[in-house]
């Protein structure tokens, strides 16, 4: 295994009764990097996850997590990683030092190592003052934290964050965002799986992104956003009956189709030409009397190359076998 991937994956396959959750994913997460793993609800990401955390075997393909084979070293496997998973695996009943401590020792430490590990780490997350309450007067965030901090107690070699944001509010989530940079900037590899765009920007090295099982693009975001080119021209109508005429208009200057988003009137096309499509669409919409509310020209996001990948945005159905 080459030294500089810490994690791989090649053809994973797995299917769930008639329902193929995974069909020949392949994955490489470098040493001391972060992959961000996309994908809508019931792509197949927390699949791969069990799979690499030695949690589900593949029906077909192999992978290895710090030179360790899943399948025929699991024990090795477990010892080389830390996982926080989509809810905080936190004991309510005790508090965030016993929590800590328990993992600790479950690990392996001495009571000694266990008990300096668990300050150090409750100082680093910042839940020293909280050190000694029950952890179920803890707030989303601080729960979140207190997971992350669980899943670094044995000092792993690889680190699976299982879309860590999941359920906190934009505070809780950019405190969560400070927390994994700080421990990017450590050294550590990290797996991050996520629905938010958002995040895979700001957080991953790299993306590779995954829809009903199969990898359908893979590199950092400034190439995924280059894919699919040109600049995006935005209008937000003042009337929603003006949407259809639009839509026309759009279809006139434009380089895709529009795409509409009927609740708040929005609609949005690619264009190559940028100002100076912007200056026609509004020449036409003026003509034909449609007001605006707001317009808009901005460079494609990961949202936009999600949506031109898959044809719909990551918040779908709820995840039922991924």
């Amino acid at each position: 295994m080459d030294e500089q991937v810490a994690v791989r994956a090649r053809g994973l396959v797995k299917s769930y009764g008639s329902t193929q959750a995974l069909n020949g994913v392949d994955l490489d997460v470098l040493s001391g990097r972060v992959l961000g793993l996309l994908g809508p609800n019931g792509a197949g990401k927390t699949t791969v996850v069990r799979i690499l955390t030695t949690l589900l075997r593949p029906d077909a393909g192999e992978a290895s997590v710090a030179g360790h084979d899943v399948l025929t070293e699991p024990d090795a496997v477990r010892a080389a990683i830390g996982v926080s998973g989509q809810y905080a695996a936190v004991d309510e009943n005790l508090t965030g030092f016993e929590n800590l401590y328990m993992i600790g020792r479950l690990y392996g430490l001495s009571k000694r190592h266990a008990k300096q590990r668990s300050r150090e780490l409750l100082k680093r997350f910042q839940l020293a003052e909280a050190a000694d309450r029950t952890a179920r007067g803890y707030s989303g965030g601080m729960r979140r934290r207190l997971d992350l901090a669980g899943a670094l107690v044995a000092e792993p070699k690889v680190v699976v964050l299982d879309e860590p944001t999941t359920g906190l509010d934009p505070r809780g989530r950019l405190e969560m965002w400070q927390v994994i940079e700080q421990l990017v900037a450590t050294g550590a590899t990290v797996l991050l799986t996520t629905q938010y765009l958002e995040e895979a920007d700001r957080l991953a090295d790299s993306i590779v992104v995954i829809d009903k099982g199969v990898v359908i693009a893979r590199g950092t975001a400034e190439e995924l956003k280059q894919r699919i080119g040109g600049e995006r021209l935005e209008l937000v109508l003042e009337d929603a009956a003006d949407v259809p005429r639009a839509v026309r208009i759009l279809e006139e200057v434009g380089t895709s189709e529009p795409v509409v988003e009927e609740p708040i009137r929005t609609v949005t096309v690619s264009v190559d030409a940028g100002a100076k499509a912007l200056v026609q669409a509004l020449r036409k919409l003026d003509a034909q009397h449609l007001a605006l509310q707001d317009v808009a020209l901005r460079r494609p996001t990961l949202d936009d190359v999600f949506l031109a990948l898959t044809g719909r945005a990551t918040a779908t159905d709820e995840e039922t076998t991924s």
